[in-house]
């Protein structure tokens, strides 16, 4: 006995078709899902496409997403955060710079002065008569 072959009128074969884009569609899908207009998930769906080539498109075509290159995403409030602490820090640095200035011309002061003078000013200063930080001494004349 033979077997033939009945052809399948009853079931559709699906045929998957190559398809080509051009370089330029690919381009401009890659410029929309960088403006954020549409998704990878959106542009893979809507040209039957599978988000894999998708990516590739991105990688290919894109200046600011490279394989390897890691994204870092915060949200708004986050970068206003990060810019009011950096202008905070640019803040502080300044002052430590006037401070440090004012430092440097107080100490070229007591150099002059004690030159002029004739006496070490920094050695012979007389800390005696300042009262002590510690405090020690003003809490027992309370009691």
């Amino acid at each position: 006995m033979k077997k033939v072959n009945k052809p399948r009128s009853s079931t559709s074969v699906k045929v998957r078709t190559r398809r080509i884009f051009s370089e330029t569609f690919k381009r401009q899908r890659v410029a929309e899902i960088g403006k954020g207009l549409v998704t990878v998930h959106e542009v893979s769906k809507l040209y039957n496409v599978s988000p894999q080539a998708v990516y590739k498109w991105i990688y290919k075509y894109s200046l600011n997403h490279k394989k390897g290159i890691t994204q870092v995403v915060q949200m708004e409030s986050e970068s206003h955060k990060t810019k009011e602490l950096l202008k905070r820090i640019a803040e502080l640095e300044s002052v430590i710079g006037r401070k440090h200035m004012e430092i440097d011309y107080l100490d070229k002061l007591v150099e002059i002065s004690s030159k002029e003078l004739k006496v070490d000013l920094k050695k012979n200063f007389d800390t005696g008569s300042w009262p002590t930080s510690t405090g020690s001494e003003d809490q027992s004349t309370i009691r």
